[in-house]
């Protein structure tokens, strides 16, 4: 399984920006896709999980703000992140869960100015 995000880059507080994440390769059909985000220093932190059966979960530091969909072939998943904070800088990370194993893309560099 390969993961290739796309859609990170520099954005003011308030603003928006929006992630892709396209998946290849052995893709099941049961699967959890999602995003997680890292700064230097502190571990990987989970931001929002959508499952096969198209129930999603959020960080309680997005709720409200972020929102995570897929396409109908569920091989992309998106990230919809609005009212951006500078908090939100970090490198997000793709995610997709199948078969008890962890797959992760490339991470793409979102950067929130005050």
């Amino acid at each position: 399984v390969q993961l290739q995000a796309s859609g990170g880059g520099l954005a003011q507080a308030g603003g928006s920006l929006t992630l892709a994440c396209v998946a290849s390769g052995s893709v099941s059909s049961i699967k959890t896709m999602g995003w997680f985000r890292q700064v230097p220093g502190k571990q990987r932190e989970f931001v929002a999980t959508i499952t096969t059966r198209g129930s999603k979960n959020y960080a309680d530091s997005v709720k409200g703000r972020f929102s995570i969909s897929r396409d109908a072939a569920e091989t992309t998943v998106y990230l919809q992140m609005n009212s951006l904070k500078p908090e939100d800088t970090a490198v997000y990370y793709c995610n997709l869960r199948q078969d008890a194993q962890n797959y992760w893309g490339q991470g793409t560099q979102v950067t929130v100015s005050s």
